[in-house]
């Protein structure tokens, strides 16, 4: 990308603008969500001819079987983890970066864990060039990363066939993990809490369509 592309004019901050009403139509209405969505600058992952597109309400793909998620889905799963500033958040599955700035505008500090190696030196990249910094791992984020647990809250932006036993481990008591499950059409949105260390309380919030979740507790 040239730096021409990486401009963020009136023009781009007005799409955006746009974008946050139709989340809000949608049921978007967690204040730090919509205003980190209005900041972060979506169309850095398109190439300039698809600037139009980088601000509706779609998944694209960026390559390596992978997709850039809907904005509504990136806001629905950050609304549901209800992120304080401060807390220790695991993303599994970087992807190109858009929900990692999200969650790092909201205050979380971030652990980004990418199975796949192109997207991970990708965005490891790119991130820092534009001023954001999470904690990047390359590795099976089914497993988790045991060495920093745990964690307030876990994201998961793949659909797994069930909840990774590892990533249940690793939450916090009063910790939360959002995650889509089901088959590889369609996955319920779920999100689980640690109530203590050996019960959780399961929440369904209805049906998505994610990548796969790949590793050795996902496909």
């Amino acid at each position: 990308m040239n730096h021409k592309e990486l401009e963020d004019t009136y023009k781009h901050k007005g799409m955006r603008k746009s974008l946050v009403i139709l989340l809000q139509s949608k049921g978007i209405i967690d204040r730090k969500v919509l205003a980190a969505i209005e900041k972060v600058p979506r169309h850095y992952f398109f190439e300039s001819a698809f600037t139009e597109k980088a601000y509706q309400d779609i998944a694209f793909p960026i390559g390596e079987g992978q997709t850039i998620s809907q904005p509504y889905t990136v806001a629905f799963q950050t609304q549901l983890l209800k992120i304080k500033p401060g807390e220790k958040v695991l993303e599994i599955g970087t992807g190109s970066g858009y929900q990692t700035m999200i969650l790092l505008e909201i205050g979380a500090t971030v652990y980004t864990i990418e199975f796949n190696k192109i997207l991970f030196e990708r965005t490891k990249k790119f991130l820092p060039s534009i001023g954001y910094f999470p904690k990047f791992f390359l590795g099976d984020g089914t497993k988790g990363l045991e060495a920093f647990a745990p964690f307030d809250k876990i994201i998961v932006t793949a659909g797994g066939p069930s909840i990774p036993k590892s990533l249940l481990n690793q939450l916090a008591i009063n910790g939360s993990i959002v995650i889509p499950v089901g088959n590889e059409g369609v996955q319920k949105m779920l999100k689980i809490n640690r109530v203590s260390e050996n019960d959780f309380e399961r929440e369904e919030h209805g049906d998505f369509a994610f990548v796969k979740l790949l590793g050795k507790e996902g496909w």
